[in-house]
């Protein structure tokens, strides 16, 4: 009797000590954060893939995620260094690893670094195979025939991710309310606009659904001319087109400030032909901060300024 008693005593503490062992290596997981990462399926434009939520290392290739990332407070451990956009200077530290160029990804660094999310945009979009071979990668470009519907899209995407979502809520609301002061005071002028992109001696147009269409598409210019065409690089035009078409607000944008460092758009704009514009004469012509149009348009930052930037111009 005694040796069966000793033995339901001792099989008694076994349980106990097993159990204790499980609450104890429970806790320690926990506190730890032990076991499989929450997922989400992120749908975009080239795919549909699995990212591990709140993801740690982050490899950007695009101005505009890196501006809505830096504004809410999400650092990335990589990024293509070449032309980043002052405002972000900061991404220029040691601290961040340089992973080639833009158009010419570092894929062996990239490699090495382990990352967990890769985000990419249009000039990366062909590449997109070679990335994803290398971690989960999602697409977040703007598409300029729908810019704040991808534009917004792209920010709930980033909030999603990172757990950022009433962050993200807030600034596009304020950003929302912005547009359309800005849009009721556009769409009562009395003209028309005409965007054009100076670069090395020459210009551009670029119309409604083109790359800086928003000025037409969502702030509310009427454009001098509703038949530009449609590409990346824009209409190439001559001056005596500006001239013909006289448009009453001109818009620049200048590509050699924004990739050399050297402003030429007044010099290649202003000239005796431009002059004779109603634009030139009332003095409307508005060069747009090449940063935040031409890098890194996309961002919460970046399109928040460019309302601004627009709005200051015209009051």
């Amino acid at each position: 009797m005694r040796k069966v008693f000793s033995i339901l005593v001792i099989s008694a503490l076994m349980i106990i000590i097993s159990a204790c062992g499980t609450d104890a290596k429970k806790n320690n997981d926990a506190n730890n954060g032990a076991g499989p990462a929450e997922e989400l399926t992120i749908k975009h434009q080239l795919d549909e893939t699995k990212v591990k939520k709140n993801p740690e290392k982050v490899v950007v290739f695009d101005f505009g995620s890196l501006d809505t990332l830096d504004k809410l407070g999400i650092e990335p451990i990589a990024l293509p260094k070449a032309n980043i956009p002052k405002y972000l200077a900061k991404y220029e530290d040691e601290k961040y690893e340089n992973v080639g160029s833009l158009k010419e990804p570092d894929f062996e660094k990239i490699h090495s670094l382990k990352p967990d999310l890769i985000i990419i945009s249009g000039r990366q979009m062909e590449l997109y195979d070679e990335f994803k071979a290398i971690a989960p990668t999602i697409f977040l470009g703007v598409d300029t025939e729908k810019y704040m519907e991808s534009f917004e899209s792209n920010a709930r995407t980033i909030g999603k991710i990172f757990d950022k979502e009433d962050e993200v809520n807030k600034e596009l609301s304020a950003i929302e309310d912005s547009i359309k002061a800005l849009n009721e005071k556009a769409s009562s002028l009395d003209g028309k606009s005409l965007v054009v992109l100076a670069n090395e001696g020459k210009v551009s147009a670029y119309g409604p659904k083109s790359r800086f269409g928003i000025i037409h598409d969502v702030f509310g210019f009427a454009p001098v001319d509703d038949t530009i065409e449609v590409s990346t690089h824009g209409q190439s035009i001559s001056f005596e087109y500006i001239v013909e078409k006289n448009p009453d607000y001109l818009f620049v944008v200048d590509r050699g400030a924004a990739v050399d460092g050297e402003s030429s758009g007044k010099q290649i704009v202003e000239n005796d032909m431009v002059e004779k514009t109603n634009a030139f004469k009332n003095d409307h012509i508005i060069y747009l901060d090449p940063d935040y149009w031409y890098l890194s348009g996309g961002g919460l930052e970046s399109v928040s300024s460019m309302v601004k930037e627009v709005e200051g111009a015209i009051e």
